[in-house]
């Protein structure tokens, strides 16, 4: 998965935590380049409870790590799926060199 602002991607990380972050935008997962965490205006979704961005969404739900609410992702934040332009081309090429396509 790419970072959604930049569009760089992940590399296999070195041992250690990596720098990359998680986010949620408009109710979907994503993920955060190191260089695009130090931009002040991610324009992340916030917690409605303590207003962090520190959010994590997994199966439909929205949870907060930093003060631990949890609630219900939109139903319709699952109508439109959050990829870069491109990327089903890429996944396709990517299956067929794998699968010996040709």
């Amino acid at each position: 998965m790419p970072c959604y602002r930049c569009g760089a991607r992940q590399t296999d990380p070195v041992r250690g935590a990596s720098p990359w972050k998680r986010g949620v935008r408009h109710e979907a997962q994503v993920l955060i380049c190191p260089d695009c965490q130090r931009l002040h205006d991610l324009d992340l979704d916030t917690c409605g409870t303590c207003a962090s961005t520190s959010l994590i969404c997994r199966l439909g739900e929205v949870e907060c790590r930093a003060c631990g609410s949890v609630r219900q992702a939109r139903a319709d934040a699952f109508v439109t799926p959050c990829a870069p332009p491109g990327l089903s081309a890429e996944v396709e090429a990517a299956l067929n060199r794998v699968l010996g396509r040709a």
